[in-house]
């Protein structure tokens, strides 16, 4: 699918790619119904062109504050996930995302509050630029939410696997996420059986989320490319 307002022949920034897949993800809003909303600066883009169509729907559910105050600021209702049995659709981001829907996500370190609106969703609808698009997981920094005391221990569990892990700092210091934790990124890693490798880095003491999204994969990708959007399914 090509999006109308793509301009083939005119190279797209990334910025603009961002802009024509959260417009494009609008379609995939049931009128009426909450909407999941995700994070990140491609989520923002469609966080702006829900606003356009605010009046035909409740509300979002959003999965963290940066998104919740956004979604305020337009004027839009959020409930609190709780509050909410199911969602319809869940829009979300994503840093990388392979041929069968898998993804890493957590570079904007909402990672655990959005793999929770995920679960409460029947749909997940990612939405990114083809640079996000990869064969094998791994190249992005795998982002895993820890528990501070754990997180040296973790370390070397991702070690003995191949990985370098290392805290996340902002302005020095250790970045603490909205659940009030902290995130480990781990380079080196080849992730190729995304569900196995969820499952077995979810049962390690300390972990609180891996950013690696199997179990909650995207059913739809929209994807921004130089010729438009371009829709997969899974």
């Amino acid at each position: 699918m090509t999006n109308p307002n793509s301009h083939p022949g005119a190279a797209l920034s990334q910025d603009q790619l961002k802009t024509l897949v959260g417009q494009a993800a609008l379609q995939y809003v049931v009128p009426g119904e909450i909407v999941g909303v995700g994070t990140g600066s491609t989520v923002n883009k469609f966080i702006d062109a829900l606003a356009s169509i605010k009046g035909q729907i409740k509300g979002a559910v959003s999965s963290s504050v940066a998104s919740t105050e956004r979604l305020q600021a337009l004027g839009i209702t959020v409930f609190d996930s709780n509050e909410v049995e199911a969602l319809s659709v869940y829009i979300d981001g994503a840093d990388e995302i392979d041929g069968q829907g898998n993804m890493i996500k957590g570079g904007g370190a909402a990672l655990t509050r959005e793999k929770i609106v995920a679960a409460q969703s029947r749909k997940f609808v990612c939405i990114a630029d083809e640079s996000k698009l990869v064969q094998t997981l791994g190249q992005f920094p795998l982002p895993v939410e820890v528990i501070p005391m754990a997180a040296q221990r973790l370390m070397r569990q991702f070690a003995a696997m191949g990985g370098q892990a290392q805290v996340r700092l902002n302005d020095g210091q250790p970045l603490v996420t909205d659940n009030g934790q902290i995130i480990l990124d781990v380079t080196g890693l080849q992730i190729s059986d995304p569900l196995a490798f969820e499952s077995q880095v979810s049962q390690w003491p300390g972990v609180v989320t891996v950013g690696v999204f199997a179990f909650q994969k995207a059913q739809v990708c929209l994807l921004g490319t130089a010729s438009g959007v371009k829709t997969m399914t899974f």
